[in-house]
């Protein structure tokens, strides 16, 4: 572990999660809705007005380390890092964990860095194997073998997309509040809705947690046991409860598998990944 002040951002097709590390401890997060169109200095005023939240300034940080579904954002993010703190951002893809995480899946770079960076604090946290559930605009499913390899898993779409979806193509029907119905048996428009898209989405992650935990075990020795973690901005969703089988909540665990790449990569390049950048303000 690096003795550094880390900035650790998962850049998402819905939100920006920020995460502060102090010596290895996360000491702050916090999560803003994403705008693909965004300057890179919208995006420092957004980065620096979080952190001012608990009393941090951008000029305190030693290190950026970035994980990014979002190819428009990525850049942006890079120039705001170089220009306005005066960092070489750290970029977690599949390249710059070779060596790090063994990825068995047909097209690596295809990987998600997040989910990537999911089964890397899978790996750190509980071992494998083990399924991380991905409670954000999709649901991803990422597999950790009893090896600790990433081999894959499933992605779904997420439960406020399906119920966009389902607004956005059915003209009658109202935007309603996401929490689970009193019956499965709705007795009105908001309480059916509720049972098809609540109710259903439970059973879609049970669902696939079943199938997928069936062959995960198939694939592990005779006596393994396979860790199910939940992390996801609908981690907070009392619904969460009734999806049976998983054993950890961890709404952080994109974050800290950030800045487990981050130590990984930094140890095995040998150099330091807070480089001035040129033109910088440091």
């Amino acid at each position: 572990m690096w003795p550094v002040k880390l900035l650790a951002a998962d850049v998402g097709n819905t939100n920006i999660t920020l995460g502060l590390f102090t010596d290895g401890e996360l000491v702050g997060s916090w999560r803003v809705t994403a705008h693909a169109g965004a300057t890179p200095d919208e995006i420092a005023a957004l980065v620096a007005e979080m952190l001012a939240l608990d009393g941090h300034r951008l000029d305190e940080l030693e290190a950026v380390a970035l994980a990014s579904v979002v190819p428009p954002l990525t850049g942006t993010f890079e120039r705001f890092v170089r220009t306005r703190i005066g960092l070489e951002p750290l970029i977690v893809d599949a390249a710059s964990l070779e060596g790090t995480l063994r990825i068995e899946i047909d097209r690596p770079a295809e990987a998600g860095a997040d989910r990537l960076c999911n089964a890397l604090a899978a790996r750190a946290e509980f071992g494998g194997p083990a399924i991380v559930i991905d409670l954000g605009t999709s649901t991803n499913f990422d597999l950790l073998s009893a090896e600790g390899a990433y081999i894959g898993g499933a992605i779904a779409p997420g439960l406020g997309l399906s119920l966009e979806a389902l607004v956005g193509y059915a003209s009658k029907l109202p935007r309603i509040e996401l929490r689970r119905p009193p019956h499965a048996i709705g007795s009105n428009t908001i309480h059916a809705m509720q049972s098809g898209t609540v109710l259903g989405y439970i059973g879609l992650v049970s669902g696939l947690l079943t199938a997928l935990r069936g062959e995960l075990l198939e694939r592990s020795p005779a006596d393994a046991r396979v860790t199910v973690i939940a992390t996801g901005g609908y981690t907070h969703e009392p619904w969460l409860q009734d999806v049976p089988g998983i054993d950890a909540v961890e709404p952080d665990l994109t974050l800290r598998g950030i800045r487990y790449a981050y130590d990984a990569i930094r140890e095995a390049s040998g150099a330091t990944a807070a480089t001035s950048a040129p033109g910088g303000d440091r």
